[in-house]
């Protein structure tokens, strides 16, 4: 596809590099040159220099030949008004970056009034991951497909598990009924285990199942997954402001410390059920005060990442069950992972995610079937979800009689929304939803899984 980028910041960045990996024509506009040097100089794009919402500007990009036009700059005003001129002059579909809490809650208007294919909000998507999460707090991270239907969720195996030292063959049909495990870690080592794999301690596994059936694994490997009764959020921005809102509607106690005086009055005077203090939540002795190791749950949500990072591994030894820290930024994978931290969040790479899988099912009607794709692991491993097509030739072959590429594994096949862990006697079927696990990078097609 032909896709025009407004905005170079760490949003645009993050999509410009996987946008190219999957060998779309793409365009990038910003108003500064270095910036637009330097992508030009990484990656194999147009730069234009300039502001996306001239239309000499944006005739220069070619719009009249563009697919889709992503604008995710700083300012929502400016991203709503670059799609409104691309919409009107040419039938693209258009992306807006929306940060505004007031245009957030007008989203459905704007996307039919100025006829927007989809808005995005960073903060709102981070609190909506970080609710889930408090959900089920035993996952680390939760990946969907089938429109919710199917959790990917990945977790720690805890050092007195009955997993550990046993084959995954040899794992009683009790305690795996219903669920798949597809990728396990182990010291930055990543397998995409078949039936001899044995987890050992400190393993991180990643299983498919639905909701339901995840929540009877980890009770039957002696795990509880109740949701969190409570938790206390450090840091009082937008993310805050939408995470209180979604947790209070689901009966979770919240407690709120952010430092300035003006924003503790608004948000208590926003969700007057919240208990919001004034302080510096990275402090010691102020969350001793508020009585940390009596809280189920800990959001570590400043703006600093530094800050979130240093209370977070604080936190993780006091609270109950689970701590979350938001990060901003991309950079430095590598020492994170070193950190050890329960659950992370960063909203702008959940916002190019989200980009990402609407371009992909946008692509869907001209030329490839996959209809959700996840990177995990530092984009070591890929998790697909495709539609297997009417008068697809791969339908009715027993999947023991198909050869696949090495590092492929078939995790799921959701039919008429329910989900069936396959074994070599099973076959696609027209409609089918298959998700597959893979180390192999880049498949855009079903029939790419095979040897």
């Amino acid at each position: 596809m032909q896709i025009l980028l407004v905005g170079c910041g760490k949003v645009g960045r993050t999509l410009i590099a996987q946008l190219v990996k999957e060998n779309h024509d793409v365009t990038v506009i910003d108003t500064s040159e270095t910036v637009i040097r330097d992508i030009v100089r990484i990656y194999d794009v147009i730069g234009i220099v300039g502001n996306g919402t001239s239309h000499e500007i944006l005739e220069e990009a070619d719009i009249e030949h563009a697919d889709m036009l992503i604008a995710v700059t700083d300012m929502d005003e400016v991203n709503l008004l670059c799609c409104v001129i691309a919409r009107q002059q040419h039938s693209c579909h258009t992306i807006a970056r929306v940060r505004n809490p007031v245009y957030s809650k007008e989203r459905h208007f704007l996307r039919s009034e100025l006829e927007l294919s989809m808005t995005i909000n960073p903060e709102l998507e981070a609190a909506r991951e970080i609710a889930r999460l408090l959900q089920f707090p035993n996952a680390i991270e939760i990946d969907s497909f089938g429109k919710d239907a199917v959790d990917l969720l990945r977790f720690k195996v805890a050092a007195a598990s009955p997993l550990i030292d046993k084959a995954l063959k040899d794992i009683p049909q009790d305690i795996t009924h219903n669920i798949l495990v597809c990728i396990a870690e182990n010291n930055g080592k990543i397998t995409i285990p078949d039936g001899s794999y044995v987890i050992r301690h400190g393993d991180t596994l990643t299983i498919i199942a639905v909701p339901g059936e995840a929540e009877k694994f980890f009770r039957r490997i002696g795990v509880k997954t109740n949701k969190v009764k409570d938790t206390l959020i450090v840091g009082g921005g937008g993310i805050t402001y939408y995470l209180t809102e979604i947790l209070l509607k689901r009966g979770i106690d919240v407690k709120i410390i952010e430092q300035k005086k003006s924003r503790c009055e608004e948000l208590s005077e926003m969700f007057p059920e919240a208990v919001v203090d004034r302080g510096d939540g990275s402090d010691q002795e102020l969350l001793n005060e508020e009585h940390l190791e009596e809280m189920d749950s800990l959001v570590a949500c400043t703006g600093i990442d530094e800050v979130n990072a240093i209370l977070s591994l604080y936190a993780q030894k006091k609270v109950r069950t689970k701590v979350v820290t938001k990060l901003n930024h991309l950079e430095f994978n590598e020492v994170i992972r070193t950190l050890d931290l329960d659950s992370i969040v960063n909203p702008k790479l959940l916002t190019a995610q989200r980009i990402l899988q609407y371009v992909r099912a946008m692509h869907n009607g001209i030329g490839s079937n996959v209809e959700t794709l996840y990177r995990l692991m530092d984009g070591q491993v890929e998790a697909l979800e495709f539609i297997v097509q009417p008068g697809s030739d791969m339908t009715n072959i027993r999947l023991a009689d198909m050869h696949f590429k090495k590092n492929v594994l078939i995790a799921g096949i959701l039919r008429n929304f329910r989900l069936i862990i396959p074994g070599g006697q099973d076959r696609f079927m027209e409609g089918d939803s298959v998700i597959v696990v893979t180390t192999n990078i880049g498949f855009g097609d079903i029939h790419d899984i095979l040897a």
